[in-house]
């Protein structure tokens, strides 16, 4: 009985540990405002998490990203209708979730996140201490046929979070879009990048140039050519925008 409570802490142990280590390791982006710090967790691919004011905010919750060691979700954004933003049995969202868990989504998404309040291009919510702006995003010219675009112009959104005197956007899936250029005073900008779905590292540097962040950080790259996030780094050179290269790809253990 001895040697089986014995084996029974340590597994517990180990099992804590790894946990541990692997919350450890997640890059961890920490940004200073007037109401306080916004710290910034990659997951994985498009899948991110922003804590501010001891709550919660998960972006694009989807499978394969682990939440292993991760809180509860007070609001969950999502972007899109496409599996690497939001799982069709909204596994991901479950298992973030607790009791009183919003959700924001365009239409589309609400459609089978039935649970999800709407959101559109164009609109701005308050939520706790944010004011967060749901954005365009969409395809101009790639798609999976002549006339037809892999996202539809007002189908998604990017978004807009503003907290403490500071501004983080987030892409979602978009071409380098008249929209996108003409943003303002974005302190932080999580960018997309991969082809055919949204636009290649050089388009994504040509697009942050216009609007000229503070802080850019590539995502939803998948370590593609298309994606190369060290092409897109060296694009940016002498503009002052600072560029951080995340690990969105954790390796298996």
């Amino acid at each position: 009985m001895k040697w089986l409570l014995s084996r029974i802490v340590m597994a517990g142990a180990l099992a804590t540990l790894v946990i541990s280590v692997h919350a450890q390791t997640r890059p961890v982006q920490n940004f200073d405002t007037s109401a306080g710090q916004v710290k910034i967790t990659p997951i994985y691919h498009a899948t991110l998490l922003i804590q501010a004011g001891g709550k919660n905010i998960y972006v694009d919750p989807a499978k394969p990203a682990s939440f292993t060691g991760l809180p509860p979700a007070d609001l969950i954004l999502v972007t899109d209708i496409h599996g690497d933003h939001v799982d069709q049995d909204q596994s991901s969202i479950k298992t973030i979730s607790k009791a009183g868990t919003e959700i924001w989504a365009p239409a589309a998404v609400q459609k089978f996140v039935t649970t999800a309040a709407v959101i559109s291009n164009g609109q701005t919510k308050k939520w706790d201490k944010w004011t967060i702006e749901a954005v365009p995003m969409y395809n101009m010219t790639r798609g999976p046929e002549a006339g037809k675009y892999f996202h539809d112009k007002g189908r998604g959104n990017g978004y807009v979070l503003a907290y403490g005197g500071q501004r983080f956007y987030i892409s979602g899936d978009t071409e380098a879009i008249p929209e996108m250029k003409a943003l303002k005073n974005i302190d932080v900008a999580f960018v997309c990048m991969n082809l055919p779905y949204t636009m290649p590292a050089e388009e994504a540097a040509d697009a942050v140039k216009a609007f000229h962040p503070k802080i850019v950080i590539p995502y939803h790259y998948r370590g593609q050519p298309s994606g190369d996030v060290n092409a897109f780094k060296q694009k940016l050179e002498g503009t002052g925008i600072e560029v951080r290269l995340l690990e969105w790809y954790p390796k298996a253990s």
